[in-house]
């Protein structure tokens, strides 16, 4: 029966996360090489379960091609119970925990070098030569325990060796289990070892021992409870299916930091042939002791492990994987119950990272989190980034109602519900999107964001969190005033109801300390994000328009979206040619990002009284060379008639852009900016875009001519200039979680490609692929409950 069921103080759930995330903090901090994969991270920070896997069975257990075929299927069996894998392995020198296919298969099907075998005491090393490594039981213990996973699956655990009481041949992963607070599943120890002595010592570790199902018989790994025909060996206790769980927690609750040892008896239809393959494990242990390989070392269980199945003519690799995959369905189901059992705790508990956060100014009372650290003087050796976003970094504090909730009776009052607090901000979003794309897809380039932030609790919680993901932050600006910070509540639909953003740090941007950091880099692109004031805006556009650096401007809303034109009026003044009846080939603005509200908004407000900027010299002279006649009509007619999509089922056509005049709104305004790329939602992308005649040649839109069929149309201006207008269905969404981040996550990623070549949109095919990644981007974010998705980091992988 479980023990101590009841014992469950409410903070111990976010006191364990706390210490987990400390303490992986701590080691990403010293810049440590460990990566931790992106599903498997955000499966982490969603308290989805997730389930460890070794690589030693890779790299030493397994001929190829089973080395390769078994790990795959055991992630696949853990998925099928609702469980993330996380393979851990290490590869050329870095800590992987969860792996790609090809990174498996490098591991299994090794070419030139055969990978280590990695345990606790090999790690340094192999990280010191950049080497591959399977990792053992203890190594993956190791590594498991500092992402916070909380169930590791294997076959059998390393023990006491037969004659280890003269030999002291103990496995190191008996002593792991006493450091890392892991749920170890296995077949119990393997079968070449020393049963009866590695259960006593187990209990001298002072680790739980407890055999799955019904029975306290302690698996033989081949058999069920018997050893050759003898008695088999008892386990302290046994657990009743998932139930246990409340066994293993309850330690981890009282702050003991042991794991514990869950064994599985092999699937039944197995058993039968246990008796057999013993005697040849009992033999191939004489040979090894006879040859001398059983005073090896390490190299001594592959050995003996190739011998077994020799002997056995394949009968224990059989039942070996066998086994294997009966321990990962258990796991896997050990995972998801205990993960329940955690999120129900907590959702009960409530949360105490929220309250520390919110001590605006204050000075912090202690926490698992022990004190926040100065970041002032942070990545101050940091190379120039490619991309450079400035706007703002917030704290984004979001609460729900639980489901079937009864609005009427919440009214002026509170509702039971989930709150959430994540980072936010425009700017920081879309630079933490070019982050993680430019990770996957372009490693040399790199991005920074130009934000100012309090040196309040919030504060402190955006940097820290920027620099878990890898993020830098030496462009943030500390500053006396609050850090910004929006709060939404939204009803048990996820609907929002209402909400309130305090952004008033924005008003206190300094541009004395944003232009020298701005100077400190020679970017490809800047990005600017409509919550910066007029004057800041008017100012960047200047510096610069005057150094040749493209700006990109996401309008961030409808009512911001206008704060550019200020600074488009300004700079159509200054560069103004000299040359009489000749514009300038370059708009103020090289790229703007607007959604269909935001470009209509634009558009009225720049032919207002107010601006009038339709009358300005510039934009007569662009317009006119643009020549744009009957021709260009007909085949935006055409291309209006098509449909929203080409997939079945999806019903519209692109009749918008001549009905609500959006081609002819995106058309108009590219005096102002070079490149429109409107974010449409279901109805796609339209691209919007003049070609200067310098870069018009070379291009890959030189020599076509407009195509409806392919949904996109050419014109050629008076100077060589051309005209393209360019739409990309959208992607289907399975799910609708977060909608605050996925038009960031899109010029995000649209940004990474453009600073990777800055001509990526003038090639038919790699514009095409750029806006598709933004749409993955956006896509993934969508399905995400952060505003930009951890899956980022994989795109295009």
């Amino acid at each position: 029966m479980p023990f101590f069921r009841g014992l469950r103080p409410p903070q111990a759930f976010v006191r364990r996360n706390l210490s987990s995330f400390a303490q992986l903090r701590s080691i990403r901090a010293r810049d440590a090489p460990l990566d931790i994969h992106p599903e498997v991270e955000d499966a982490l920070a969603h308290n989805k379960p997730v389930v460890a896997l070794e690589t030693a069975l890779v790299t030493h257990g397994l001929p190829f091609p089973s080395s390769l075929e078994v790990p795959l299927a055991l992630e696949e069996i853990v998925r099928s119970t609702g469980s993330i894998p996380a393979t851990i392995g290490i590869i050329g020198g870095r800590v992987k925990v969860g792996l790609e296919r090809d990174e498996l298969e490098r591991l299994a099907d090794y070419k030139k070098v055969k990978p280590a075998k990695v345990s606790r005491r090999d790690i340094a090393a192999a990280i010191a030569v950049e080497a591959d490594g399977g990792t053992t039981c203890s190594a993956t213990m190791i590594f498991a325990a500092l992402a916070g996973i909380k169930v590791f699956v294997t076959g059998g655990l390393g023990g006491v060796h037969r004659g280890g009481e003269t030999s002291m041949d103990v496995s190191a992963d008996l002593h792991e289990l006493t450091r890392c607070p892991v749920g170890l599943v296995s077949s119990g120890v393997k079968s070449i070892l020393d049963i009866k002595r590695t259960l006593e010592y187990l209990e001298t570790l002072g680790v739980p021992v407890l055999s799955y199902g019904d029975s306290r018989e302690f698996p033989a790994f081949f058999s069920r409870s018997l050893e050759c025909g003898q008695p088999g060996f008892s386990s302290p206790g046994s657990i009743p299916f998932t139930d246990g769980v409340y066994n293993v927690d309850t330690q981890w609750q009282l702050g003991m930091q042991n794991g514990a040892l869950i064994a599985v008896p092999i699937p039944e239809e197995h058993e039968a042939v246990g008796e057999l393959i013993q005697k040849f494990v009992n033999q191939a242990v004489l040979e090894s002791e006879e040859n001398g390989i059983s005073k090896s070392g390490k190299d001594a269980t592959p050995w003996l492990l190739n011998r077994i199945a020799e002997l056995s003519g394949g009968l224990s690799l059989s039942s070996n994987i066998a086994l294997l995959k009966n321990t990962a369905l258990i796991g896997g189901q050990i995972a998801v119950h205990y993960q329940k059992l955690i999120n129900e705790s907590f959702h009960d508990s409530g949360d105490h990272f929220l309250s520390h956060a919110l001590s605006h100014g204050k000075k912090p009372t202690p926490s698992p989190l022990g004190h926040f650290p100065d970041h002032k003087n942070a990545d101050l050796h940091q190379p120039s980034a490619s991309v450079v976003v400035i706007g703002s970094a917030a704290v984004d504090i979001t609460a729900q109602e639980l489901p079937n909730t009864n609005a009427a009776l919440a009214v002026h009052s509170t509702a039971p519900g989930h709150i959430r607090v994540s980072l936010g901000g425009v700017g920081r979003n879309i630079a933490e999107a070019s982050h993680r794309v430019m990770q996957a897809k372009y490693p040399a380039l790199s991005s920074v964001l130009l934000a100012p932030v309090g040196y309040d609790g919030l504060g402190h919680i955006l940097v820290d969190e920027m620099t878990q993901f890898g993020m830098r932050t030496d462009g943030l600006v500390r500053t006396d005033k609050q850090t910004a910070v929006c709060n939404m509540v939204l009803d048990s639909n996820g609907t929002l109801v209402g909400g309130v953003a305090d952004m008033s740090i924005m008003e206190s941007v300094n541009l004395d300390e944003i232009i020298p950091h701005l100077q400190k880099h020679s970017p490809s692109i800047v990005a600017l994000d409509g919550n910066l004031p007029t004057t800041t805006l008017e100012a960047l556009v200047h510096h610069c328009n005057q150094r040749a650096i493209p700006v990109l401007f996401e309008p961030t809303s409808t009512i911001k979206s206008t704060t550019i034109l200020p600074a488009i009026l300004t700079a159509l003044n200054a560069q103004e040619s000299n040359d009489e009846g000749k514009a300038s080939d370059q708009a103020p603005i090289a790229y703007c990002t607007p959604n269909l509200l935001e470009l209509t908004q634009i558009y009225e407000t720049a032919q207002s009284d107010l601006f009038d900027l339709m009358n300005h010299p510039s934009w007569w002279y662009v317009i006119n060379d643009l020549n744009l006649g009957s021709a260009f009509r007909m085949d935006l007619e055409q291309l209006a008639r098509r449909p929203v999509s080409d997939h079945s089922g999806v019903k519209g056509d692109l009749n918008f852009l001549l009905e609500e005049g959006i081609a002819q709104k995106a058309v108009h305004l590219l005096p102002f900016f070079q490149h429109l790329v409107i974010k449409c939602g279901e109805q796609g992308v339209l691209i919007a875009m003049r070609i200067a005649s310098e870069d018009a040649a070379a291009s890959g839109w030189a020599k076509l001519r407009s195509n409806p069929h392919q949904r996109y149309i050419v014109a050629h201006g008076n100077h060589k200039e051309i005209v393209v207008l360019q739409h990309i269905p959208s992607l289907p969404v399975e799910s609708l979680v977060n909608v605050t981040g996925a038009g960031d996550s899109f010029v995000g990623a649209l940004l990474a490609a453009i600073a990777h070549d800055r001509n990526v949109l003038y090639h038919p095919k790699s514009l095409h692929d750029a806006v598709l990644t933004a749409q993955k981007a956006a896509t993934l974010s969508l399905q995400s409950h952060y505003a930009v998705s951890p899956l980022l980091s994989s795109l295009g992988r």
